[in-house]
């Protein structure tokens, strides 16, 4: 393979990934809680749920599929995974859109958590860990971008289109949407070669027992659930506390949801720099505490200028939490083992991210306020940051042992 050759297959697959992660997590993970205020409306249900589809869905999906994704994908390649989970996205969120009664609704969430495991983080993230050795971390957050941008635009979007042709509409044309700009990029996108045949070492797979008994393994996945529980009880619920408990009108709401997502663009930029130049271990402490400290600030979320405030610094935190964990798994294990390691942090992630949301709607249901969920959010958010400032400091593994050597680009 030439060098100009390989740098256009990287470009692609850095403009594939940004795509891909555009509409399975911007378009389709942001954009389906904008409409459980529709829901709750149309059919009386309660927050508990509308938040149960997404609950249920990766509770089944994740442990069943998540690690056995994330081997194949190591075996294989991420490509035809990601194809076939772009289509299954896109079909699920329109699918929503016609949805009747409660069993298509669950069906519909249980085929778009099956789409983010096939075409969300988890490919992406062996994707380009696998294009790219330098400037791994720039490569992550132009990606990444996409999640910010697609989020930043959904709230606008789901807007107009619901008050164009109602809230159903609005969702089958987002799921076509979904499928029409990610799918051809990923069906002309190729694979990267596998560290073992790059390495020149063609046989099995780096064994991955040995990841499994470092404490170092445990603290990431601690801190990596706790975060992204905090991050999903905090994102599940912000469209329904504004518009049903804080009086805030549906643009008022776009707005601050925008907010949120356009500062999480600048969140992904600057942390994807950071990363690259400072230990990743300080980094990912910093977007936990801005998780941890932004969340506080709905307490006065009757204030305009303090919503606006949390969605800054929320936003910036999130657009580097889930950038930061495939980079220091990476860092940590190796690129060899990456697709299974994140393949089992990924499905423990969908499990926090499952459980968090549809707890904090109890807790909101039984209570009548969402104060007693806000601050086991917080909670949540610390304990996570506590377990990545355990983790080992840069440089603590020797260099002689290496569990899988990147590839060189």
């Amino acid at each position: 393979m030439s060098m100009n050759s390989s740098r256009a297959q990287r470009y692609h697959a850095a403009v594939t990934s940004f795509l891909a992660l555009f509409s399975v997590v911007g378009l389709a993970l942001y954009g389906l809680p904008l409409f459980y205020d529709h829901m709750v409306r149309e059919f009386g249900w309660s927050r508990t749920m509308v938040t149960s589809g997404n609950a249920i869905s990766k509770l089944i999906v994740g442990p069943l599929f998540g690690f056995l994704a994330g081997w194949l994908i190591d075996r294989f390649g991420p490509r035809r995974f990601m194809l076939g989970g772009i289509l299954m996205a896109g079909a699920a969120v329109a699918g929503l859109g016609i949805m009747t009664a409660a069993w298509m609704f669950y069906a519909f969430y249980v085929l778009n958590a099956l789409g983010n495991v096939c075409a969300g983080p988890l490919p992406n993230q062996v994707l380009l860990s696998r294009w790219f050795r330098e400037g791994r971390g720039k490569a992550m957050g132009f990606a990444y971008l996409g999640i910010g941008i697609g989020g930043a635009i959904v709230p606008w979007l789901s807007y107009w289109l619901v008050e164009t042709w109602g809230w159903r509409v609005a969702l089958q044309v987002l799921g076509a949407i979904i499928v029409l700009l990610a799918g051809p990029m990923i069906y002309l996108t190729k694979d990267p070669p596998a560290p073992e045949q790059t390495e020149g070492t063609k046989g099995s797979l780096p064994p991955l027992g040995p990841v499994l008994r470092r404490p170092a393994f445990y603290l990431l996945l601690v801190g990596s659930m706790c975060s992204i529980a905090a991050v999903g009880g905090t994102n599940q619920h912000l469209k329904l506390f504004l518009s049903l408990d804080e009086g805030y009108a549906q643009a008022e709401a776009a707005r601050a949801i925008s907010l949120v997502l356009a500062f999480s663009i600048a969140g992904r930029l600057l942390m994807g720099w950071l990363a690259d130049r400072l230990p990743k271990k300080h980094v990912m402490i910093l977007i936990y505490l801005l998780i941890a400290v932004s969340i506080p600030l709905l307490f006065f979320a009757s204030s305009r200028a303090v919503t606006q405030t949390f969605s800054v610094i929320f936003g910036l935190g999130l657009g580097g939490e889930y950038l930061i964990i495939p980079l220091i798994a990476a860092e940590l294990f190796g690129v060899g083992v990456l697709g299974r390691v994140m393949g089992i942090i990924v499905t423990a992630d969908g499990v926090a991210e499952a459980v968090s949301p549809m707890f904090i709607g109890y807790l909101r249901d039984a209570t009548g306020s969402y104060q007693v969920g806000f601050l086991a959010l917080i909670a949540v958010a610390l304990v996570g940051t506590a377990a990545i400032a355990l983790l080992p400091r840069p440089g603590a593994r020797p260099k002689r042992e290496p569990l899988a050597p990147a590839p060189s680009s």
